[in-house]
């Protein structure tokens, strides 16, 4: 019977083996009484089986005429709830075995139940689970395999929320309304082709969590359409999308002897056109990849010509100038063409015009010649002279090597000095009023109340800024590590004392 319900379901003979243990376990209980633990061996040549009733052992039970104090010396270990019907105490365990310990297995042979109509009707229950359960591993075993790759259904059922695929072999997929292409119209028996995102196991099966809008969907499609892609010789370095309606690709190559951009475009646009048809007409634009940053939203920005661009590293942010003319399609509709360049490159992007690009330049190196005219007691045409040759702040002149000053010309050993050193003095000023100022500060009441807080550690708090129980409240361990005497413990119990008064 064995073989042949093995043979029929497509399972090992072990699983219908266990499953028609699991089921004289089952029928042994209810002869003998549930509570009691019980363990079925079926000889797996001769069909023969035994039963065997087992108990755990413990700690000695609890005495009602133990004092007190004779319970309180006691662990939490030995005062454990006693069950007789499976567990035995180590007291009565040693008579049996001198060498037994608590945790050991005691067990002893017991009557077999027979395998009759009841247990023949159990036993078929639990391998019908036993296999669909041995069905849904082996689907989650096969798709985890897949995760991260373009998987192809047919549509079997759709709702509101949901798109259900069946992916062949029993194995079925969803497709999520939010991962779907806007507007996208799919109907039962429909085939598509879709990017395998997650494979979540559950009671119910395998859950395959699938996509047609994420960026890895893209890439994978033109590995499939450009064989340089899929071999590697063509590296798509970032892609940025606006499912089903646009999409841009950034693409690189180290073999000098190959346009990456030719490539991926196709013989009068095929390949880049196949990928489209695929997403629904999406329009992608292939742009050369730049390791420079400028370069690569210049890129980015086509095909609206960039006339210049101004760099802010520490926001990390820029300026793109065009012409008054090309600024709508710089833009985009609805901002898209701005948007999915900013994706692609990592960088925030302003689109502005050539008129208010001259304005704010103006307006910046206005306020820089105010800085070094009234700070370093320059006259105009000196301050000019240092933001034409690229300095726009004191910590520049004070700190940059020297020889970079000495190179601007008119600029001799001795005004290059004496500008240096009128910078550090008013950046060592400026430093000293800003320290004094936070020295000024004084800690709320309420943070000094707190259980755990002194004066000393307080000033240290309002130092970086934590003037108030909620200031301290807001703050992570992590962010209070600056203070040398904080332990990680220390700190977290002091964070969880100023937020006390949010669950009052």
């Amino acid at each position: 019977m064995v073989s042949a319900v093995s043979n029929e379901k497509g399972v090992s003979e072990e699983v219908v083996f266990q499953a028609i243990e699991a089921a004289l376990v089952t029928a042994t209980k209810k002869k003998f009484g549930a509570d009691i633990d019980v363990r079925v061996a079926i000889d797996r040549k001769t069909g023969q089986y035994e039963t065997f009733r087992f108990w755990t052992v413990v700690p000695d039970p609890t005495s009602e005429s133990e004092s007190e104090s004779e319970l309180e010396s006691k662990s939490d270990q030995e005062l454990i709830e006693f069950f007789p019907q499976k567990q035995i105490a180590l007291s009565e365990a040693l008579k049996r075995s001198a060498s037994i310990k608590v945790g050991d297995i005691i067990e002893e042979p017991m009557e077999s139940v027979e395998f009759g109509r009841i247990g023949a009707q159990t036993a078929k229950q639990v391998i019908l689970k036993k296999v669909r359960e041995a069905e849904f591993e082996n689907i989650a075993d096969e798709y985890r395999k897949k995760k991260g790759q373009l998987v192809t259904g047919v549509v079997k059922k759709t709702t509101r929320e949901i798109v259900i695929l069946d992916l062949g072999g029993n194995a079925e997929g969803i497709l999520r309304r939010e991962d779907m292409l806007p507007r996208e119209a799919v109907r039962p028996g429909d085939r598509i082709r879709t990017y395998l995102l997650d494979v979540i196991t559950e009671a119910k099966g395998p859950q395959l969590l699938l996509s047609r809008t994420c960026n890895e969907m893209l890439i994978e499609l033109f590995k499939i359409e450009v064989p340089e892609v899929g071999e590697g010789i063509i590296e798509i370095k970032s892609v940025a999308r606006d499912p089903g309606i646009r999409a841009k690709i950034a693409v690189k190559t180290n073999d000098g002897r190959i346009d990456p951009v030719g490539a991926c475009v196709g013989i009068r646009g095929a390949r880049v056109q196949a990928v489209s048809n695929e997403l629904g007409g999406e329009r992608v634009d292939i742009i050369l990849w730049d390791d420079t940053p400028a370069q690569l939203v210049m890129n980015a920005m086509a095909p609206a010509e960039i006339i210049s661009i101004v760099v802010d590293e520490d926001a990390h942010t820029m300026d793109v100038a065009v012409s008054e003319e090309h600024l709508s399609q710089a833009i985009g509709r609805n901002g898209q063409n701005v948007r999915l360049a900013s994706l692609l490159t990592g960088w925030e992007l302003n689109v502005i015009t050539e008129k208010e690009a001259t304005e704010r330049t103006s307006q910046e190196q206005s306020k820089i010649v105010t800085i070094f005219t009234d700070q370093l007691q320059v006259d105009e045409e000196v301050a000019n002279v240092l933001i034409e040759e690229g300095f726009t702040s004191l910590e520049e002149i004070a700190y940059v090597p020297i020889q970079e000053l000495l190179n601007i010309e008119g600029f001799d050993e001795e005004i290059v000095n004496e500008l240096r050193e009128r910078a550090k003095n008013i950046l060592l000023t400026q430093a000293i009023a800003t320290e004094e100022k936070l020295n000024e500060k004084q800690p709320d009441p309420d943070l000094l109340t707190l259980e755990g807080m002194d004066k000393e550690l307080a000033s240290r708090l309002v130092n970086i800024g934590i003037m108030t129980r909620d200031d301290l409240a807001e703050q992570s361990v992590d962010e209070l590590k600056i203070i040398p005497e904080l332990t990680e413990e220390k700190a977290a119990k002091l964070i969880m004392a100023a937020r006390a008064h949010w669950f009052v």
